[in-house]
């Protein structure tokens, strides 16, 4: 059986941290290893950590240099085939999210995956406020600013030693410059799975303000520059407005 490495990350997530254990524990899929990278939260995030520690396979407290490197760290404790992600504030579509994902990386013998996304309102998370649909994957896509979304992106972890981690340096387009690295790069085989894989809370000026994303778009540049997309710059600009469709309809 193939086993999963689910990691979250958290900083002083109390409020929310507990739905997001359970959303875990809750899957149907049975080997998967639970990791749990917090940043010194100084509320009462510990406490919940420590509540369902026996359900845990690993969970760590000490400072970090942000959320990416927090992963990275995960992602060098996970011993699991595949690993995969779920932040300390969202949940999963389902309790059969993992179970599909393990079926869609033995089936299609692929080396990652990735499906849907929904934004939710934090308060109600059955109410939606916009949509990331994926699409069937075609390496040309990059090349008018798309790509999967983050947290739907599972992949198998011995890829790390050929391709590296998160490279930090490139803040909050960490994760774009790994997807660019490694499904654009070097090619890793991937399959889309029309399934909603995660319910994320609405928050944060990179995931909800369009305008922000327009004015914030450097490191994209650099992310696409360095991993050789032709037009860095034109596909730069075209990143934030390939989203507009999920904004119309919220």
């Amino acid at each position: 059986m193939m086993k999963i490495s689910i990691i979250t990350v958290t900083l002083n997530c109390e409020k929310y941290l507990e739905q997001c254990i359970n959303s875990v524990l809750a899957q149907d899929y049975r080997d998967v290893e639970y990791l749990i990278i917090d940043g010194g939260s100084t509320d009462g995030t510990v406490d919940i950590i420590k509540k369902y520690s026996d359900r845990i396979s690993f969970w760590i407290s000490e400072p970090d240099r942000g959320m990416f490197d927090a992963l990275n760290k995960g992602m060098r404790h996970a011993t699991g085939d595949v690993i995969g992600m779920l932040h300390s504030d969202d949940l999963f579509g389902s309790s059969s999210v993992l179970s599909e994902i393990a079926r869609a990386f033995k089936e299609r013998g692929v080396e990652s995956v990735y499906g849907d996304l929904l934004y939710v309102y934090p308060e109600d998370v059955n109410r939606k406020y916009r949509t990331w649909n994926g699409r069937p994957f075609h390496r040309t896509l990059f090349l008018r600013g798309w790509m999967p979304a983050h947290p739907s992106f599972y992949f198998k972890r011995d890829l790390l030693d050929k391709f590296g981690y998160y490279k930090t340096e490139y803040r909050s387009s960490s994760d774009y410059e790994f997807m660019l690295r490694y499904l654009y790069r070097h090619k890793v085989s991937t399959f889309y799975l029309p399934r909603l894989i995660v319910k994320m809370r609405r928050g944060g000026l990179s995931n909800n303000d369009l305008f922000f994303r327009l004015r914030a778009n450097r490191m994209d540049y650099k992310a696409l520059k360095d991993n050789g997309v032709p037009f860095a710059f034109f596909v730069s600009i075209l990143k934030p407005l390939s989203k507009l469709h999920q904004y119309f309809r919220k």
